[in-house]
């Protein structure tokens, strides 16, 4: 392989596995931010103590997760300038003040009360903690918000000044509220509240599985079964928004999401296949009629573009793929959110067998966030800026060998890191059952709250 695909390899292991962390963060601060209020204003102390236990097992969850999302996106951000130095040659003048916002408004809000958060909670009063953790919630949304309004921009890039070659701001107010911006963002935030919502629903299950009931166990899976199946429809919704904005912005993405070579009326929706460029088919495809234009026009016969249309396309495979793989993540959520509801909050009454599928669910957010980030990032392709910036464009000149080796590392390096961390997640629930039944009393703040 050449320089260029081995960096485009080498960049996506480093944002698969960078995203993982910050998908949990961003949805996880703000359960801590409702665990620590009803902590703090429960009617009875047993309730405050149930929520309390929910609020010390998961911000130490929180924090083993923040630690690994901020490192390894201090490792992915120098890749700008090892593997793609064009980029931050042509567009520095956009995205370096974008990523500096990220640091001025999130991370170092973040880093400021992050400390209180972990360590004050004996030490200050209940207010000053309890602000401290909204303060944490707020700088990873912010955080959020900066990346992705830069991720958007170069999908859908406006409010620019192109001179020689080189990207000027214009407009600040058009390049950070984009296009795509608005609905990118609304999707990534519930995808985090989802994936963050099944997190705390699995391990809670799995810690009832190995016969650990106490009542901050039980309460903390209510509360997350709650939220999934109030989230989980909402991300249906926005996603239906998202794709009708790549489609007026990036039809080629959408073509190659759907699997559809030729432009048709009434085109069908293919729910499984095998994408042929060859032939420009689906090879043993099986489709419903008329469903890819009911969901992308609103009309049974309405015209969808296919990929004959465009000079510039994805690879279509990996794309129509990881899109089919998104939404059965997202449907299987949503089964197993609504099965919850009834049976675990509303009847209250469950079998093992309830509690074993959302031991299955734990991840399902790193799945359909993941495969939801390919079909964004892979369907953009071969642009890196929108009809404005190749990828092929900004690749660094060194060597392929030189690649080969840092990927080499770099994978190897992750793997143990992610085998180290779900361990380590496994093992503090483990540990967490241990320290429940010593019955711990409550903070002097809390107790008196």
């Amino acid at each position: 392989m050449d320089t260029l695909e081995l960096s485009r390899i080498q960049f996506a292991v480093n944002i698969s596995f960078h995203i993982l962390f910050p998908a949990i963060t961003i949805g996880l601060a703000w359960f801590l931010v409702f665990f620590k209020l009803r902590a703090t204003h429960g009617a009875t102390a047993n309730i405050r103590q149930a929520w309390l236990h929910c609020y010390r097992f998961w911000v130490k969850v929180f924090a083993l997760t923040f630690a690994l999302g901020v490192v390894s996106g201090i490792t992915m951000s120098f890749q700008f300038g090892t593997n793609w130095p064009g980029f931050m040659e042509r567009a520095g003048n956009i995205a370096g003040p974008l990523l500096g916002y990220e640091v001025l408004t999130a991370f170092f809000m973040e880093a400021t009360f992050l400390g209180i958060m972990l360590f004050g909670i004996n030490r200050v009063p209940v207010w000053v903690h309890t602000l401290s953790t909204f303060c944490v919630a707020v700088g990873t949304t912010l955080s959020a918000f900066w990346i992705i309004a830069l991720n958007s921009w170069m999908h859908t890039p406006a409010g620019y000044e192109l001179i020689d070659g080189v990207f000027y701001p214009a407009s600040w107010w058009q390049i950070v509220f984009n296009p795509s911006m608005p609905w990118r963002l609304i999707h990534v935030l519930l995808a985090s509240t989802l994936t963050a919502a099944f997190l705390i629903a699995g391990l809670s299950a799995w810690r009832m599985l190995q016969g650990d009931r106490s009542a901050g166990i039980t309460t903390a899976l209510r509360a997350a079964i709650i939220v999934a199946a109030l989230t989980i429809p909402l991300q249906i919704f926005s996603g239906d928004l998202h794709g009708l904005n790549t489609l007026k912005h990036q039809p080629a993405k959408v073509a190659a999401m759907e699997g559809l070579w030729h432009t048709e009326s009434g085109a069908p929706f293919v729910l499984i296949g095998w994408p042929d460029p060859e032939t420009q088919t689906n090879l043993w495809s099986i489709e419903i009629p008329n469903a890819a234009s009911l969901i992308l026009t609103h009309k049974l016969d309405g015209e969808v573009q296919g990929l004959g249309d465009f000079e510039h396309t994805p690879p279509v495979a990996p794309v129509f793929f990881s899109f089919r793989i998104m939404l059965a993540t997202g449907f299987a959520m949503l089964a197993a959110a609504a099965w919850g509801f009834w049976r675990i909050v509303w009847q209250r009454k469950y079998a093992r067998v309830d509690l074993r599928v959302f031991v299955v669910m734990t991840f399902s957010g790193w799945v359909g966030t993941l495969a939801g980030w390919y079909v964004t990032e892979i369907g953009r392709q071969p642009w890196l800026i929108s009809g404005l910036m190749t990828t092929a464009e900004t690749v660094t000149t060194q060597p392929p060998q030189n690649v080969a080796i840092s990927l080499t590392v770099y994978s190897c390096l992750y793997g143990f890191l992610l085998i180290s961390y779900i361990s380590s997640l496994y093992y503090l629930a483990h540990k967490a059952g241990d320290l429940e039944t010593q019955a711990e009393p409550l903070p002097a703040t809390l107790a008196t709250a």
